[in-house]
């Protein structure tokens, strides 16, 4: 027991010497490791509205087209009660007053004067001027930003800014895709939302 206190008293009184050592030596403990690098800050937009309604564009105008594909030409007369629009009067309302004037006015574009359609149009015109008129909503929301959100608009007789056309725009697609969704559903075909992801 007495040999054991008295290793461990030479090895207490032999620490300083062995540190004072390594010093003269030139060697010094290593320092400690720097602290990480914080994470760099998400790259924040300046425009976040208009980048959220192109995404939404993205996302509608694709599943809009698909939904307009997808349903039988057949069933395009299909409605699930009288007092709602036919499958075809959804894509009419889509492509003559719906995206071009929603899109338009929301951008502060002019409007495109194009021939109306009707619902006696067939399924693959009603299809081609669906994709007509989302694709000038693309073009229309490709240069906005958010620095006129405030400005005041008049659109459908009403006096908005254009932040409520921007939630006005959204809703509409929300809307529209939503009735399409549901006589698909009633006509047995998968809405697009619905399809299993490859």
């Amino acid at each position: 027991m007495q040999s054991r206190a008295c290793i461990l008293m030479i090895a207490i009184a032999m620490v300083p010497q062995a540190l004072a050592a390594q010093a003269a030596a030139g060697t010094k403990p290593a320092a400690p490791a720097p602290a990480p690098a914080a994470a760099p800050a998400p790259v924040r937009s300046n425009s976040p509205v208009a980048d959220g309604l192109r995404g939404m564009h993205q996302r509608f105008s694709s599943i809009l087209i698909a939904a307009a594909e997808a349903m039988p030409a057949d069933k395009y007369i299909y409605r699930h009660t009288p007092g709602q629009m036919t499958f075809a009067q959804i894509q009419v309302h889509l492509a003559n007053e719906g995206n071009d004037v929603l899109c338009g006015n929301t951008a502060g574009l002019a409007v495109p004067q194009r021939a109306a359609v009707d619902s006696t149009a067939t399924k693959e015109q009603l299809v081609a001027r669906l994709k007509e008129t989302f694709q000038f909503c693309e073009q229309a929301f490709a240069r906005m930003d958010d620095s006129k959100l405030a400005d005041p608009i008049s659109m459908f007789g009403m006096n908005m800014t254009r932040a409520t056309a921007v939630l006005i725009t959204v809703a509409d697609w929300s809307d529209h895709y939503s009735q399409e969704a549901n006589y698909l559903r009633l006509n047995g075909v998968l809405p697009p939302t619905a399809q299993r992801r490859m």
